[in-house]
C-alpha cells in the first residue's frame, strides 16, 4: 500500500513537472552537461534500448540481457526463478504509466509487473517486436517484422492477450517497424511503405511509389509533431532517402540549415517535450533541429558512439541516447558556456561586456566575439576591427554613459561608436604607449574616462576627454605595474596593482591603502564598487570589503568553499556572485546582511561547480572579468570560455528522487529489502544498500538514514549509498533513509525497511528469568548455608564456653570450694570452745595452711582460664611454663623434649592442642602421685603430643567416662575432636598413665594449600 502511494506521488509531480523539467532548446548541444557510460569501461554492454518505469528506475536493454541502472549502478535483471524471456535479444522498451515495463524481443512481446512475468510468443520460430508505445488512452500498441503468423503486422495489448491486426483490418503491409501516434489520434508506422491508421479506418498509404523507386527502401522509424507533420526515417538502396518530411499531404526531403536529410542515414528519430527533433544517425552521430537550425554532436565532441539506435527522454526532462558504443545522456545545466565549439574565434577570452541590446561582447585574441542576445543566433564576430588580421589581443572594454564601446586593441585604444571606430591618441598625436596594453578603462560621477595603460616595467593613468589624453599620471612605488580599476560612487576611482595595494585617487590626491596580508603573497584578480559605495576586491585569499576605512573579509574560516576568487558582480536582488577556482558562488543579500553586522560570522553559499556546467579558469589581467545584462544574466570570461548564469531563470529540479531500499547483507548472506525480514541470531555484520532515482546528476543525490531502535538521531551519510551497523542486539529494527536531489528538494517519505534480529538462546527474556532465578536462588541458598555455618559456629563457641565454664566451675567445687569448706570447718571447730586459747592456736595455725592452699588452688584456676599461646607462636615454650609451674606442686622429675623444627601454625588449632596438653600436665601432677613425668612434643607430618607418667593410674571406667563431676578428660577429648585431631588415653592400675595427641599437618601448621586455609578459616573464625 505504501509503495503504490509512492507511486501515485511521483507521478502526480511527473505530471505537474513536466514541461518544466526538459533540456533548453535554444542551446547547443555542446552546452549541455554529458555523461557518457562507454562500453569499454566494462559496466554496460552493447545497449539497445532504454526506457523509464513509474518507480524512476532506467531500463536498458543490451545484448547480454535486461540492465537496471539507478544512475550510479548497473545491475543485470534476472527473471524470477521458473520464468525466463523469450529471447535475450530485445529490440524495445516500453515503461508505461502503470508501473509495468513492456520488453520487445527477438520471439516476442513480454509483460513485467507486479514480480510477474508474462510472455505473448505468437510465433515460436521468432517473430521481431519493432516498436512499443502507449496512446493516449493508455492502450499498449507494438509492431512486428518476420510475421509468420499471418495476423498482422500491429498488435494491441486487451487486458490478457495480444490482438493484431493485418489485411483483414484495411492494413495492405505484412510487418511494422517504427511506430508513433499523431496528435489526431492516427497511428503512424513504417515497413515498405509509410501507413497512418486507426481501427476502424481505411489504409493511408504515402510514399510507396518512391520506395519501389528507391530499389527496396523501406520506412524504419517515425516521429509525429504536434501540428500533425510526420518524420520518416528510409534505409535502403537508392537516392534521397535518409530523413524525409510530410506535412499539408506533401512529402519531401528534410532540409534544414546544418542538416541535409538526403545525405544523412537515420534509423532513430524522437520529439522531445519541447517539441525539439532529434535524429540519430547510422554512422554520423546525433543532431538537434530546433526553430529550423540544426545541431550536430559526434564522437569527436564526446558521444560514446556515430551509431545511433534509440533516443529517450527521462522524467527529469534528461535526453538519453544509445549508441553503438554506450550510453550517453545530456542534461540541462544552470551554467551555459561558450567556446570555440560554439563559435568564439580563440580559447583566449580576455575580457567581456554586456551592452544594452541584451548582447555580449567577448574580448579575444585579435577578435571580437558578439553573443547575440537572442542566444539563437552563431556568435558572430566584430567586423572592421583594427588590428585583426595579425592578432592583436583586445584587452580592457567598457561601455559608458553615452552608449560608446571602449576597446583595448594592442597599444591602441579605440573606441566604438555608431559603426565607426575611433583612436584615443595623446595630445601631441603619439600613441598611448607603445608596445603596452590597456588594461581597464571606467568612466567615473563626473563622467571623466580613465583608462589604465602599462607594460610588465611601468603603466599609467589616463584621463581621457573626446578623443584626446587629457592628463597623463605615472603610476610608481608601491602601486607601481597597476592593473585594475574601479570607479568610487561618490568621488574619484580606485587602482589596484594587483597585489596587496589599493590607492584611492581623488582631486588629484593619491592615497594608499593597503589589504594588509603582504605576507601571503596576495594576488588582487578585480575591483567591483556595490551600490552602498563598498569597495569589494577579489583575491586568493577571499573577498575583502573597503568601506569607511573599515576592512573586512569574507574567506574559507566564513565558509567560503575556496579562498581564489576572480570576480565579483552583484545580480537585481542584491545577491553576490562569484567567478572563484572552485566554481561559480552564489551569496544571497540576506546572507551578506547578516555578514555586514559581524563578520566573523559563516555565510551559507550556493556552489556551482563543473556536474552545473561551470569550466573554470584563471582569465587575463583585463577588465571587465564578468558584465551584467540588462535581462540580469550574469556573463564571466573565465580564461579559455565564456561563462553565463542566469539568476532569474535557475530551472530548480522540482521532483524529489523515489527512494528505494534494495538489498540488506548480512554476514555475507543477502536478503531482498521486501516486506519485514526476520534476521538470525547473532547476526553481525548489516550492510543496507539503499539508492535514490535522479538522473540528473547523481552524484549530488544527498541521504539521511536512521535505524530506529539504535540510532537515536538522523545519520549524515552524504552521496554515500550503504549503511553499515555490527553486532547489533536482538529485537524490531525499523531502517529509514530519505534523499535530495541535486537541487536539494528532499523526497521526506523516503523508503523503510523492517527487520528483526532473533534472539539466541542465552538472549531470550525466559532464559533471563531463568538467570535471574537461579541467581536468587543460589544467593538464597549460600545466604542459608551461611547462616547456619555461623549458627553453628556460635553453637560451638557456646558449648565450649559452657563446657570450659563447667569444667572451671567442678575445679572450683572440687578444690577451692572443698578447702575453703574445710577451712570453715576448722573456723566453726575453734569457735566451739573460744576459751581454749592451745585449741584456738591450732585451729588458726591449721586455718592459715588451708586458706593458703585455696589460694592457690584459686589461682591456678584463673591461669588455666587466661593461659593461651595466642599471642606466641612458640607450642613449646608455652609448655615450658605448664611444667615450671607444676614442678613447683610435685616432687616428680619432669622432663620435656622437642623433636623437629617449629612451625608456623594456626593459632586457633594451636591455642586448643595448649589447652589439652596444659590439662593433661595439671591432672598428672595433681593426681598421678608418680615420681616421673615425660613431654613430648614432634613436629613431623603431622604434629604429635605424648604425656606420660608412672603414677598410680586412672581407673579404666574413670578413663572411658571421666569421674562423675569432673570435666577434664572429657574436655579433652572434645577439643581434639573439634581440630579433627586424634586423642588417645593409656593406662592401667599403679603403672602410670599415657596421653597421645596426634594433630595433622593439614590443620595444624599454616603451610598448607590456600582452599584449606580458607576451610579452616570458615570453621574457626567466620568473621
Amino acid at each position: 500500500m505504501r509503495k503504490s502511494i509512492q507511486c501515485c506521488f511521483f507521478l502526480l509531480l511527473l505530471l505537474v513537472a513536466r514541461e518544466a523539467c526538459a533540456l533548453d532548446p535554444h542551446k547547443r548541444i555542446s552546452q549541455y552537461g554529458h555523461t557518457a557510460w562507454r562500453i569499454e569501461d566494462g559496466d554496460l554492454n552493447i545497449p539497445i534500448a532504454i526506457t523509464q518505469t513509474k518507480d524512476g528506475y532506467i531500463w536498458i536493454a543490451t545484448r547480454s540481457g535486461l540492465v537496471r541502472f539507478d544512475g550510479v549502478r548497473f545491475i543485470s535483471w534476472t527473471p524470477p526463478k521458473g520464468q525466463s524471456l523469450p529471447h535475450r535479444n530485445i529490440n524495445c522498451l516500453l515503461g508505461a504509466s502503470d508501473g509495468s515495463l513492456w520488453i520487445g524481443s527477438q520471439n516476442g512481446l513480454s509483460h513485467w509487473a507486479n514480480g510477474k512475468l508474462v510472455n505473448y510468443i505468437s510465433n515460436p520460430a521468432g517473430t521481431y517486436v519493432g516498436a512499443i508505445i502507449e496512446d493516449h488512452t493508455g492502450t499498449i500498441w507494438a509492431t512486428r517484422y518476420h510475421v509468420t503468423d499471418g495476423k498482422g503486422p500491429i498488435c494491441k495489448f486487451t487486458g490478457e492477450d495480444l490482438q493484431c491486426y493485418g489485411k483483414e483490418d484495411g492494413i495492405p503491409i505484412s510487418y511494422g517497424l517504427g511506430l508513433t501516434e499523431d496528435s489526431a489520434g492516427n497511428l503512424w508506422f513504417g515497413s515498405a511503405m509509410l501507413c497512418s491508421w486507426r481501427p476502424g479506418s481505411s489504409v493511408s498509404s504515402y510514399f510507396e511509389a518512391e520506395l519501389k523507386q528507391a530499389g527496396g527502401a523501406e520506412v524504419v522509424d517515425v516521429a509525429s509533431g504536434p501540428d500533425g507533420s510526420v518524420w520518416a526515417a528510409l534505409d535502403g538502396i537508392g537516392p534521397e532517402l535518409g530523413v524525409r518530411y510530410y506535412s499539408n499531404g506533401k512529402w519531401s526531403s528534410y532540409i534544414v540549415p546544418g542538416f541535409d536529410g538526403r545525405t544523412v542515414q537515420s534509423h532513430c528519430l524522437f520529439i522531445d517535450r519541447q517539441q525539439s527533433l532529434w535524429i540519430g544517425t547510422e554512422s554520423a552521430g546525433l543532431y538537434h533541429i530546433r526553430d529550423g537550425i540544426a545541431d550536430h554532436y559526434g564522437t569527436e565532441n564526446g558521444l560514446s558512439g556515430n551509431t545511433i539506435s534509440f533516443t529517450y527522454e527521462d522524467r527529469e526532462g534528461n535526453l538519453w541516447v544509445v549508441t553503438d558504443g554506450g550510453l550517453d545522456m545530456f542534461i540541462d545545466t544552470p551554467v551555459v558556456h561558450f567556446s570555440t565549439k560554439e563559435g568564439l574565434s580563440s580559447g583566449n577570452t580576455n575580457s567581456i561586456q554586456a551592452l544594452s541590446n541584451g548582447s555580449v561582447w567577448v574580448g579575444n585574441q585579435g577578435a571580437v566575439d558578439i553573443i547575440n542576445a537572442d542566444g539563437k543566433s552563431a556568435v558572430t564576430t566584430l567586423n572592421g576591427l583594427p588590428g585583426q588580421n595579425v592578432g592583436t589581443d583586445v584587452g580592457g572594454m567598457f561601455k559608458d554613459q553615452t552608449g560608446r564601446i571602449w576597446l583595448g586593441v594592442g597599444e591602441r585604444l579605440m573606441i566604438y561608436d555608431h559603426d565607426r571606430f575611433f583612436e584615443i591618441k595623446k595630445q601631441d598625436g603619439g600613441p598611448l604607449m607603445p608596445n603596452g596594453a590597456t588594461f581597464a578603462v571606467i568612466e567615473d560621477v563626473e563622467a571623466n574616462i580613465w583608462a589604465l595603460v602599462g607594460k610588465p616595467s611601468e603603466s599609467h593613468l589616463l584621463r581621457i576627454k573626446g578623443l584626446t589624453v587629457e592628463e597623463e599620471i605615472p603610476l610608481d612605488g608601491s602601486i607601481s605595474r597597476a592593473r585594475l580599476l574601479a570607479a568610487d560612487r561618490q568621488a574619484g576611482i580606485w587602482i589596484s596593482n594587483n597585489k596587496d595595494k589599493l590607492a584611492c585617487y581623488r582631486n588629484g590626491h593619491m592615497e594608499i591603502v593597503s589589504l594588509g596580508d603582504t605576507e601571503s603573497q596576495l594576488i588582487t584578480y578585480s575591483l567591483f564598487v556595490d551600490s552602498e559605495n563598498a569597495l569589494w576586491a577579489a583575491t586568493n585569499n577571499g573577498l575583502y570589503r573597503l568601506k569607511n576605512g573599515r576592512l573586512d573579509m569574507i574567506g574559507a574560516p566564513n565558509g567560503l568553499p575556496c579562498s581564489v576568487v576572480f570576480s565579483v558582480i552583484d545580480d537585481k536582488d542584491g545577491a553576490f556572485w562569484l567567478d572563484a577556482y572552485c566554481g561559480i558562488l552564489k551569496i544571497s543579500a540576506s546572507e551578506l546582511a547578516i555578514w555586514r553586522s559581524d563578520p566573523a560570522r559563516k555565510v551559507s553559499v550556493k556552489v556551482f561547480d563543473m556536474l552545473d556546467g561551470v569550466r573554470s579558469g584563471v582569465g587575463g589581467v583585463w577588465q571587465p572579468r564578468v558584465s551584467r545584462t540588462p535581462d540580469g544574466r550574469l556573463w564571466f570570461a573565465s580564461g579559455k570560455v565564456v561563462q553565463m548564469i542566469d539568476p532569474g531563470v535557475l530551472n530548480t529540479n522540482l521532483i524529489p528522487p523515489p527512494v528505494y531500499i534494495e538489498e540488506l547483507v548480512v554476514d555475507h548472506k543477502n536478503y531482498q529489502a521486501v516486506g519485514h525480514l526476520n534476521l538470525p541470531p547473532l547476526s553481525g555484520d548489516l550492510e543496507i544498500n539503499y539508492t535514490a532515482l535522479s538522473y540528473t546528476i547523481p552524484r549530488k543525490v544527498k541521504f539521511r538514514y536512521r535505524l530506529e531502535g539504535h540510532d537515536s538521531d538522523w545519520q549524515e551519510p552524504g552521496t554515500r549509498r550503504q549503511a553499515f551497523y555490527n553486532d547489533l542486539p536482538p529485537g524490531d529494527y525499523r531502517f529509514r533513509v530519505i534523499a535530495c536531489n541535486n537541487d536539494g528538494v528532499w523526497n521526506e517519505e523516503g523508503a523503510i525497511l523492517d527487520f528483526s534480529i532473533a534472539p539466541t538462546l542465552y538472549q531470550t527474556n525466559w532464559f533471563r528469568l531463568l538467570c535471574i532465578i537461579t541467581g536468587l536462588f543460589l544467593i538464597w541458598s549460600l545466604y542459608r548455608l551461611r547462616v547456619r555455618q555461623i549458627a553453628k559456629v556460635i553453637s560451638a563457641r557456646f558449648d565450649e564456653r559452657l563446657a570450659e565454664r563447667t569444667r572451671v566451675a567442678r575445679e572450683i567445687h572440687d578444690t577451692f570450694l572443698q578447702t575453703v569448706q574445710g577451712s570453715k570447718l576448722v573456723a566453726d571447730h575453734a569457735l566451739k570452745d573460744p576459751a581454749d586459747n592451745a585449741r584456738m592456736v591450732r585451729a588458726m595455725g591449721q586455718l592459715s595452711t588451708w586458706l593458703e592452699q585455696a589460694t592457690e588452688e584459686g589461682r591456678a584456676a584463673l591461669n588455666s582460664l587466661r593461659a593461651s599461646t595466642t599471642e606466641k607462636n612458640d607450642l613449646a615454650e608455652a609448655f615450658r611454663r605448664a611444667i615450671d609451674e607444676c614442678g613447683r606442686e610435685s616432687r616428680a622429675e619432669i622432663s620435656f623434649s622437642t623433636i623437629g623444627e617449629s612451625r608456623e601454625m594456626h593459632p586457633v588449632v594451636r591455642d586448643e592442642i595448649y589447652r589439652i596438653g596444659y590439662e593433661a600436665i595439671r591432672n598428672s601432677c595433681a593426681h598421678s602421685d608418680g615420681d616421673r613425668l615425660q613431654v613430648t612434643l614432634k613436629y613431623g607430618h603431622d604434629l604429635t603430643l605424648s604425656i606420660s607418667d608412672n603414677g598410680a593410674g586412672i581407673d579404666p571406667e574413670v578413663a572411658e567416662i571421666g569421674k562423675e563431676g569432673h570435666f577434664g578428660l572429657r574436655g579433652m577429648r572434645e577439643r581434639a575432636e573439634r581440630i579433627g585431631s586424634k586423642f588417645t588415653l593409656v593406662s592401667f592400675p599403679d603403672s602410670g598413665t599415657g596421653i597421645t595427641l596426634v594433630v595433622p599437618g593439614r590443620i595444624a601448621f599454616r603451610t598448607v594449600r590456600p582452599n584449606w586455609s580458607q576451610r579452616i578459616k570458615s570453621v574457626f573464625n567466620p568473621n
